[in-house]
């Protein structure tokens, strides 16, 4: 069996590594080769903590496992992440535990990579504006990865507490790019691609904000109760997903769905894009949305090739059951 650190995660798999696995595992989830299991998400009583389990199967790539983890509010007061967990592989032709991956570094890759998959296929090769409603740890993952899907020649940002903000300034300046923090109308009139990535359980960005042919990826909503966006917004565009029963059920679109605005056939899977099974963008004047929802298969697709590369490099520890 394998151990792979935190350390020898961040050694191994990039931006790079992780766009490919979670770019691949969408297109596999689309031909109905990859599938998740039910999610387990729990308030444990304790600590305020939410404790949870997402798992599935990858028959393509053979890649079984769970991810454990959840969310640990007053762990930044001791110096610790917040979101804490761990990949669990097993051996899809025997059962038996083939690694335990660290789950962290490879959470905000993941994310990251989504959004950017979403941005590769569905934003309009002219887009110049990133537009980012959110500016904690994940972010600055997010802006990255984003910044590598299209010539942005600017970032526009709003966040609940503006004194975050110069943090996600300084990782715009490192890859290139002018910053501006600027109120929540003016970005939505401003930008060409819009990430949020928030805790919110209320709209920030309302229909009216929105001009013709943006990209939105709605990162932050996967609960019960969140909310990121105007369900007018949401019934407005062009839907994707990472997955639809999660969509409807804890994402992006819960809201829109539940005040009758669209129904699920009105979201298509962003594999379907991937393997050229739908167009995807069809206008330059329309409002795209991927609803990143987050989904199990995504952790084990960039775990599984941690484990792989890390035992390659002598990055990972051996051990016997």
């Amino acid at each position: 069996m394998l151990i792979v650190s935190e350390e020898a995660c961040g050694e191994v798999v990039g931006r790079a590594e992780a766009f490919a696995a979670i770019e691949n595992i969408f297109a596999a989830m689309a031909r109905d080769d990859a599938y998740n299991f039910p999610v387990v998400r729990e308030a444990i009583g304790h600590a305020d903590a939410l404790y949870g389990f997402k798992s599935g199967f990858d028959r393509a790539g053979l890649v079984l496992g769970v991810k454990s983890g959840g969310y640990w509010p007053g762990n930044a007061a001791n110096g610790l992440a917040n979101h804490q967990s761990t990949v669990l592989l097993f051996d899809p032709d025997t059962g038996q535990l083939d690694a335990v991956v660290a789950g962290n570094h490879l959470t905000a890759l993941r994310t990251a990579a989504s959004s950017a998959v979403s941005i590769a296929h569905l934003a309009r090769p002219d887009a110049r504006v990133l537009g980012m409603v959110g500016a904690g740890h994940q972010a600055a993952y997010q802006l990255r990865a984003a910044v590598e899907q299209r010539p942005f020649e600017k970032v526009v940002a709003w966040n609940y507490h503006p004194d975050m903000l110069p943090r996600l300034a300084q990782v715009a300046e490192e890859v290139g790019l002018p910053f501006e923090a600027v109120d929540r109308e003016r970005l939505g009139q401003t930008a060409d691609v819009i990430i949020t990535i928030s805790s919110s359980f209320e709209p920030l960005l309302m229909k009216g904000w929105i001009k013709p042919g943006t990209h939105i990826a709605c990162m932050g909503t996967d609960t019960k109760g969140k909310q990121e966006v105007d369900p007018a917004l949401v019934a407005a565009a062009t839907l994707f997903t990472d997955e639809i029963a999660q969509s409807v059920s804890i994402g992006e679109t819960q809201h829109a769905i539940a005040a009758g605005l669209i129904a699920d056939t009105d979201i298509t899977p962003i594999g379907m894009v991937i393997n050229r099974g739908h167009p995807g963008r069809t206008s330059d004047d329309e409002i795209t949305l991927f609803d990143g929802t987050g989904v199990g298969l995504q952790d084990l697709a960039v775990a599984s090739v941690a484990a792989k590369l890390a035992k390659e490099r002598g990055k990972a520890t051996e051990v016997a059951l």
